[in-house]
Formats: structure tokens, sequence, C-alpha cells
């Protein structure tokens, strides 16, 4: 460890069944040995509490614990997170293991952080049993109050599905047809703070027994099931789980945007990179290696999106086990001869000169909103169409600002925007009134907006703003949309932009009436030839864009480019394609991360001199040559 720069160790994720080889029989010493050889080494440790995976003796004992799906399958144990989150059984067991480590380890000094769970709700993210049955009734009654709220808040009077008592009500199992969409939602909401509720749990034991040690868990990039605005709340400090597949194009793109989002969920603090792979994983159809320079790359890439540290999963290859064929910074084979490892061995040595970095931030003009919820609505069934899908639409936006090199930070709709110059809104189909003021405030202001199609279609209650599409931004975008006309997916509609060149529109399209707006661009075909399918209008001080289709991904660049030269957005650096230009700043310093994706060497214009801190070589304006998935990392001025 000390030769390839680690210092700092996750420890203890899954080792319940060893600490606790039986109900309340705590066997601590092997532990201790592993913190004491750690903090001999100069090495702190990130300790975990155990809880990820019940220990066989918990399921047999309490069966009643073990998850339910919807269709009534159980899921038993011979894996891991085998645990229904509302079970008490479960709950109780977990916080007895935690109240024990605290106790014992809260005082070691390798101690540096906790770790609470792993990955919650990666495998189970939500329980169909009569516990949570039981648990999701105590949630409705807080949130409505009354049955009769509950009624109205689930429109029940549609399909007989009025409710009478509490005890009547039921978790969203498997139906003849639909369930009730606002039932479902409402049953998203409840899992992910079931799940909250087992981390808080956890988390108050800590805080009162080592209130100096900051807490985490590892977040899981864009993870649906869970609402992580609410989650980052109750960290210390963010962490994520990052697995860009090497075989995929656009995994650099993705890892940038789960960066930005942890980034933004810590509301600009410093983050970790938890885990990552060393080489490949073990759970894809085909587990593709990564290229020479490709983990290298990617750990720059964290730190460029605002990380102050960078981890692995995991630290040697497994001998047995599901993960075995996982890879790790230590393999299977001999050291010396291991690309992997020379490659971790260099990344430890650079990281170590690189502590200028630490507490410096990126800096965003743009924030794109991303809400959960609207997520979880948006992608219920019985819609126009099942092809919007809130990852596609957020990719579309980002991709071409990724390649523009403008860094973007994520909001959550409502927040205070006003010190952002350009908002997008890739979808946001489920919006309240408070947040779509706040979009209306920040255009009235000066702000740009850009909306897209099968926005503002829903409250809160996933009930329909009647008054014409979408109701709450109709004078903001100076349109009306009269109807939907979703596209098949064999089909696409063209488009013309207003100064001549055709282009076109995917998934969606819908008949717009100007009111106040002006045409970007119009559609070319089918009987929508001619209207509006791209609009601009000046709100105020501002000027909010409308997409009533997806464009091709190069009009969809054109068209942010418009609205990046309307807010006066710059990109951090100008760079050839291919290279990634982001900007840490901060305490006086300026840091500019740039990485080559590419295979081939480039020479990238540098406007400032400065330093190059991967080797500490000097840097002169003009160009600096980048090897095949090269980075530098240039204080600006120093």
């Amino acid at each position: 460890m000390q030769e390839a720069g680690v210092n700092l160790v996750s420890l203890g994720i899954f080792s319940w069944s060893r600490l606790e080889p039986a109900e309340g029989n705590f066997d601590f010493d092997w532990f201790d040995r592993v913190m004491d050889l750690l903090h001999e080494g100069g090495i702190r440790v990130d300790l975990a509490t155990a809880t990820a995976s019940p220990p066989p003796w918990l399921s047999h004992q309490h069966p009643e614990m073990l998850p339910v799906l919807a269709d009534g399958v159980k899921l038993w144990p011979g894996a891991r997170q085998h645990y229904c989150p509302s079970s008490e059984a479960y709950r109780s067991a977990a916080r007895s293991l935690v109240e024990a480590m605290a106790q014992r380890y809260a005082g070691h000094p390798a101690l540096a952080m906790w770790h609470v769970g792993n990955e919650f709700g990666c495998h189970v993210p939500a329980c169909w049993c009569d516990a949570s049955a039981a648990a999701f009734r105590a949630w409705l009654r807080d949130r409505y109050g009354s049955v009769d709220g509950l009624n109205d808040a689930w429109g029940t009077d549609f399909w007989s599905q009025r409710y009478s008592s509490w005890d009547e009500i039921l978790p969203p199992r498997r139906t003849p047809t639909w369930p009730n969409p606002s039932q479902q939602l409402d049953f998203m909401r409840f899992s992910s703070d079931a799940l909250l509720e087992c981390y808080e749990g956890e988390r108050e034991v800590l805080a009162r027994l080592s209130p100096d040690i900051p807490v985490t868990t590892n977040f899981m990039s864009f993870f649906k099931p869970l609402d992580y605005w609410k989650w980052a709340t109750r960290e210390d400090i963010v962490s994520n789980d990052s697995y860009p597949d090497p075989a995929d194009s656009r995994s650099g793109m993705r890892a940038a945007l789960a960066g930005d989002l942890m980034r933004s969920l810590g509301r600009g603090r410093p983050w970790i990179l938890m885990e990552q792979t060393a080489n490949r994983v073990n759970w894809r159809d085909v587990n593709v290696a990564k290229e020479p320079g490709q983990m290298r790359l990617w750990s720059y890439q964290a730190l460029a999106r605002g990380a102050d540290g960078v981890m692995f999963f995991q630290w040697r290859q497994s001998r047995a086990g599901a993960e075995k064929h996982h890879s790790a910074m230590v393999p299977h084979g001999p050291l010396d001869v291991s690309p992997t490892w020379n490659e971790v061995v260099t990344l430890g040595r650079e990281l170590a000169g690189l502590d200028a970095v630490c507490g410096s931030q990126s800096q965003a003009d743009v924030a794109m909103l991303f809400d959960w919820e609207s997520w979880w609505a948006l992608e219920l069934p019985s819609k126009p169409s099942n092809r919007i899908h809130q990852m596609e639409q957020v990719e579309a936006y980002y991709q071409a600002l990724f390649d523009a090199n403008v860094t973007v930070d994520l909001a959550r709709p409502g927040d205070d925007l006003s010190r952002y110059r350009l908002v997008l809104a890739p979808n946001l189909y489920l919006v309240s009134d408070e947040a779509a003021a706040s979009l209306a405030g920040f255009v009235e202001a000066g702000g740009t907006l850009v909306m897209s199609f099968f926005s503002g279609i829903v409250d809160p209650a996933e009930h329909i703003r009647l008054g014409g599409y979408p109701k709450p931004f109709q004078d903001l975008l100076g349109i009306h949309v009269i109807d939907f006309h979703p596209l098949s997916y064999e089909r696409d509609i063209g488009l013309r932009l207003a100064d001549g060149p055709l282009a076109r529109g995917e998934v969606w399209s819908e008949d717009i009436r100007l009111h106040g707006a002006e045409v970007v661009a119009t559609f070319s075909t089918s009987h929508l030839a001619g209207r509006p399918a791209i609009t601009r209008h000046r709100a105020g001080q501002g000027t909010a864009f409308y997409l009533g289709t997806r464009p091709d991904p190069k009009t969809m660049a054109r068209v942010l480019e418009m609205a990046c030269a309307s807010a006066g957005v710059e990109p951090a650096a100008t760079v050839p394609g291919g290279v990634e230009a982001v900007r840490r700043s901060g305490r006086g310093k300026s840091i500019l991360f740039l990485l080559n994706h590419r295979d081939v060497a480039v020479d990238v214009p540098v406007a400032e001199a400065g330093t190059n801190l991967v080797d500490g070589s000097p840097v002169h304006p003009g160009l600096m040559p980048l090897g095949p998935r090269g980075v530098a990392v240039i204080r600006e001025g120093w």
C-alpha cells in the first residue's frame, strides 16, 4: 500500500458475519490487528459499519426480515442486501452492531471517516412485504393527515379506488393492469425515505459516540430509486462509486456528468471517488478491460470535477466469491508483469504532488435542473410515449456542453439559481408551483433558460395541470402546446432552422402555437410542416428557449451554443476536440485540468504560464503536447 501511495482504506464493508458470528457475540480481535497495522503504516481508515449484508444467523432467526417483491416473491439469503428496509429485526441488529463498533473504534488513531452501509438500495431498493405496508401507511398518515386527504391526492374516485380506512391501503403490489400512478409515486418517495431511515439510524449512533468523525455512504451516480438530494444533506462528505464501461464511447461524458452531480449534491464541497475499478468489472455481459492510461485519465477526471480523493474497489483481487473476477489494485498474478499495478503505482505517486488542488472548487455558470421525483413520475407507464427517458434527455443536453468544455452544475428545481447565467431543463414533467415561480423569476431577472417538451405537465401529486400545456410555463415561454404528437421508434421528423439549414428531430413532436415567442426552427415534414419546433421568447430581462422535439446532436449543440452566447457563457478553455478542459479555483488558485480522451497524441494551446502539477514541469504559453489519454494539471500563474 505504501508503494502504491495508499493513504485511506475502506474497511469492513461486508464483515458483519465475521465481526458478529452469533447474536451479541462480537469478535473484534482480528479487526483490531488490521486497524493497528494500517495505523502503523501511516494509512487512515474509512471504517464501514458492515451492515450492508446481514449474516445468515439473522435471517435464520428472523425470516420476516427478508424482502418481498411486488409479485409476492421472497428474496432469500445467499447474496447480499437481503433485508427489508422497514424490518425492525434488521434495524435493531444493525444498530447493535454499529453501537459496538463505535464504542470500540471511536478513539482509534487510524479512524478518519465512518462509512454507513454500502450502496444503499443497489439490489433491494424497495420491499412490498407486510412490514413495509405498515410503514408505508404510517408514512402516508404523516404526509396527508387523513384518508380523505390521501383520496384527493391519489384521485381514487377513478377506477373505484376510494379508501375508507388506513388499513385498506397497500403498497402498489402486482395488479391486473397499471396501478394508480400517484400511489406508485408516493411508494417511490416512501422507499427512498425508508432506506434513508436505515442510514439515519446508524448515523445517530455514530454522531453520539464519535461526534468529530465525518460520516458518508457511497452513492451510485444517477441511481434512480434514491433521491440523493435528500440523502446528501445527511452526509458530511459526498462519495460516489463510478464504473463507466470502457466499451462505450460515451463513458467519458457519463463519468464527467456523475462527477458534476456529486459536486452539486455537496453544494460545491469536495467529494470522494469511493469506488472505481483498476481494470475491469465482473458484472457486465462482457467485461471489457480499460485501455492503457484510461484508469489514470478517469481518476484525474474525477479530480477535475471536484473530487479531493480517489479510491478503488478493491485492494487485492478476491480468490473466492461472486466478485473474484472483478479486478483490483493487486491482481491475481505477479506484480512485476502487471500493467494495472504499474498504473496504480504511477497514479499514487502523482497524486501525492497534487495537494494544491485540495479545497479548490469547480466553477459553473450553467445549471441543469434534475429532480428525482420528476424522474420517477416521468417514467411511470401510461404516457403519450414510453420513449421519454430522463437520463437520455439529460445526456442529450450534457454531451453538447461536455464537447464544448462548458462546466455544468446540477440543481434542484426551486433552488436559488441567481448565480447562474444559463439554466437547462431537459425534462421537468413534474413541477411544484414554487419551482415554476423560481424559474420564471430567474429568467425575468436576466437569466437564460432552455426547456424541452413534456415539462410542467403535472403537479407533485401527479395530477395534470389544467389550462393547456405547459400550464405553469406558457407565459414564460410565450407558447401554447395544443397537442402532443409522439414519434414511433422507426420515425423521426424533419426540422428547418430559421436561417435555412435542415435538421432532424426524434422521439417527440407537438403542435405549438406562438403567443409572443419567435421561431428558431420549424417542423419541415408531417402534418406539422411549417409550425414551430424550437422557439425563443424574451421574458423580463431574460430569454427562454423551448424545444418541441429532441434535435439531432449537431442541432442540439447549435441551439445550446446560441443559448450560451445569449447568456454570456464561455468554455473553460479552447482546446482540440476530444480534449476535456475543466478549471478548479478558489483561495487565490486557478488550476486548469486538460484531459486527452483520444488514443493519439495532441497539441493543446495554453494561454497562460504555470506549472504542471503532475510532474512539476514548467508550462509556457503556446502548444502543450498531451500523449494518448494524457493529462496535465496546470497551476496557472505560479
